[in-house]
């Protein structure tokens, strides 16, 4: 969400900055009763910085109540690796030889 607000400021900024405006209507007034695409833009922008903002808010209170009714800190699933200095090739090749006797 965060990184997709981003990309949306950035579009936002783009389209109203003169200077790197390609096609010049980006800026010109949208049809009677319609915005310019650089206000849409930015008002996207805007409406993707309350969601991301949201989303943090809700993941922010998720880890809490975990943490609140399991008892301890909450860390993501880590996989355990099953001899982490072997390649998965190198398995397969073990495998494969294992199986030829």
């Amino acid at each position: 969400a965060g990184q997709f607000y981003s990309r949306a400021v950035t579009e936002a900024r783009d389209a109203t900055a003169k200077a790197a405006n390609d096609a010049r209507d980006e800026d010109l007034d949208g049809p009677v009763g319609f915005d310019s695409a650089a206000q849409r833009k930015r008002e996207f922008a805007a409406d993707m910085a309350l969601q991301s903002h949201a989303l943090r808010m809700a993941a922010e209170g998720a880890v809490a109540a975990y943490e609140q009714v399991v008892g301890e800190k909450w860390k993501p699933f880590e996989r355990p690796v099953e001899n982490p200095g072997q390649s998965v090739d190198r398995k397969a090749a073990e495998m494969q030889l294992a199986a030829l006797g």
